[in-house]
């Protein structure tokens, strides 16, 4: 600023405006830019899948609980619960966590995993250029707590799972949460997805077993979901482990959590899944009939999934119901998809489905009639 433009303000010098723009607080001290937590839904909040009890039995397979948050088993020789637990009263300035609990125990065999975590998409972390001569380092912040003192662990890996790096991480007294943070050293090498599959993969170990799992502190050519010796938490039945706060970022320091608004988290997890319905009395949309009893009808998804998505939705008795022509008709569920694209969803019932006495020609309204009712699209990694 110039001294002539600085006279302008009474009583205040060039210097001293200088002085003041470059006295800013530390960007360490507190969020000043957006957007940077890799992790989506870091806060749990955003739950749009219809699960009672707001929890899932991890049996196999990948399971998702809070949205894109999932649990996995490879196989069902142990079982836990992962559950969105309220912890406002925990004096964590959280609303809630993610939550484990072991109900089926065993010894984890060499091969065995059992994890909690969460995918990345390349396209989400094409900036920290994994592989790459200029790769950038990441830090892994988070809270947790668990009834099961000692070193536990985790890992983050690529798409191909032949580069690894597991991590430890020390819970010192049970049931207490503790602040953990995690530096991830850059890496020049290896295989790693930049477009629309899986760019990282992020998880905490809950008791992989002895060939899933290798040293903590670098990155190792292998499938290392865990760190070697540390806690098996499937081991012990009841056994609780809790997170809250993850954060993945990239550089070297561990900053204040960053804040989003619900919805923009709800908006951002919408590309992998979105919850169209359910409960009782809430539309679905508009169906036509292209024959009697056959019914299309057309949903418009409220943000391009990550990909043409399909349809997880209930199919019981009664679950909707389709008013036309002066009257309804309660029916299953939906067969099949038709033309479905990531912006688009197209369902099709039919008698097979238990529709009966609507005419072909006509639209229809068509809404949910159970309580146990639900509809939505799956996109995910």
């Amino acid at each position: 600023m110039s001294q002539t433009k600085a006279q302008l303000v009474s009583g205040t010098t060039a210097q001293d405006l200088t002085v003041d723009n470059i006295n800013t607080t530390s960007v360490n001290s507190g969020q000043v830019f957006g957007r940077k937590n890799l992790l989506m839904n870091p806060g749990f909040t955003v739950f749009q899948r219809f699960l009672s009890g707001s929890q899932a039995a991890i049996t196999g397979s990948y399971i998702y609980v809070m949205d894109r948050w999932f649990g996995r088993g490879e196989n069902s020789s142990a079982v836990f619960n992962v559950t969105q637990t309220d912890i406002q009263s925990e004096g964590q300035n959280r609303h809630v966590s993610l939550k484990v609990t072991v109900t089926t125990s065993t010894t984890p065999g060499s091969g065995d995993v059992f994890q909690v975590g969460q995918f990345i998409e390349g396209k989400n972390i094409n900036h920290v250029n994994l592989g790459n001569s200029d790769c950038k380092p990441l830090t892994l912040s988070f809270y947790v707590k668990s009834s099961v003192t000692g070193t536990h662990s985790g890992s983050v890996m690529n798409n191909a799972r032949d580069r690894s790096f597991p991590f430890s991480y020390t819970i010192s007294s049970a049931d207490t949460w503790e602040k953990k943070t995690i530096s991830i050293p850059a890496i020049t090498v290896g295989t790693w997805e930049r477009g629309t599959s899986i760019g990282l993969r992020v998880y905490w170990d809950m008791g992989t077993g002895s060939g899933k799992r290798a040293a903590a502190g670098s990155w190792v050519n292998a499938r290392a979901v865990g760190v070697t010796g540390a806690v098996q938490l499937v081991t012990t039945n009841s056994a609780t482990w809790s997170l809250h706060s993850p954060q993945l970022e990239v550089g070297t320091t561990a900053t204040d959590f960053e804040e989003r608004s619900y919805p923009e988290e709800e908006a951002i997890c919408q590309r992998y899944f979105y919850g169209h319905a359910r409960g009782t009395n809430n539309s679905i949309g508009v169906g036509v009939l292209y024959q009697d009893n056959n019914m299309f009808t057309f949903i418009k998804l409220p943000v391009e999934m990550r990909a043409a998505p399909t349809l997880e939705a209930s199919s019981s008795s009664g679950h909707f119901t389709a008013y036309s022509n002066g009257s309804n008709d309660d029916f299953n569920g939906f067969s099949s998809t038709w033309n479905i694209t990531n912006t688009q969803g197209s369902l099709n019932a039919y008698s097979a489905d238990g529709l009966s006495g609507r005419s072909a020609g006509h639209s229809a309204m068509v809404i949910t009639s159970n309580s146990d009712a639900h509809l939505g699209f799956k996109a995910e990694l």
